[in-house]
């Protein structure tokens, strides 16, 4: 445990925000389940832009994101999924 002020404020600090990073994984995780359950143009919308606002937010690089929603993109191409 903490004894200096400080550092029991830093842990109060790193606690709040782990929840929040959590939190936003879970809502990009059940996006991407949404997606892979139901392949369609809205579901794929809503997955990457889970992945857009964890990029914005650091809680994933920008280049990580990217993979992911590439990744999302060939696989609603292979389930046939009409993008444009």
């Amino acid at each position: 445990m903490p004894i200096i002020k400080s550092a029991k404020k830093a842990a109060r600090q790193a606690e709040k925000r782990t929840e929040h990073n959590v939190g936003i994984k879970k809502d990009i995780k059940a996006a991407v389940k949404a997606f892979k359950n139901n392949p369609s143009k809205e579901t794929l919308s809503k997955a990457q832009s889970e992945y857009d606002k964890a990029a914005k937010k650091d809680l994933l690089k920008k280049n990580t994101a990217s993979r992911r929603k590439a990744a999302l993109h060939a696989f609603a191409k292979k389930a046939g999924v009409k993008l444009a």
